[in-house]
């Protein structure tokens, strides 16, 4: 059991390296925008410039631009979703207003990490 000990630690870390850098990368897809009235995932309020994200932690700051207009805006991600098939990121009404795409609906994007 002791020689296998070493094996199952790098495998340990390996895998939470690999995680790591899957969530440093970036994401495109389509965006919605959402009203939820309540609690996010996080406990918190929907803001002026927050968003749902299936896999980042709460209080991650990525940046998300519009690949048709190429506006961006820097949101806080603070509820877990979207659960739709090829959207990868719902941002607030005032987001969305920012980024051009409420009336639509929906928009294609591009989402980034933004380190301090």
């Amino acid at each position: 059991m002791k020689k296998l000990m070493p094996r199952i630690v790098a495998l340990g870390v390996a895998s939470l390296l690999a995680a790591t850098a899957g969530q440093a990368g970036e994401w495109v897809g389509k965006a919605s925008y959402y009203a939820l009235k309540g609690r996010t995932a996080s406990g918190a309020h929907i803001g002026a410039f927050t968003a749902a994200h299936r896999t980042l932690p709460f209080g991650s700051k990525v940046r998300v631009t519009n690949l048709r207009n190429n506006r961006s805006v820097v949101v806080t991600v603070n509820d877990r979703g979207p659960f739709t098939r090829g959207r990868v990121i719902d941002v607030s009404v005032a987001a969305a207003d920012s980024l051009g795409f409420r009336s639509a609906g929906v928009a294609p994007v591009k989402v980034e990490p933004v380190t301090d």
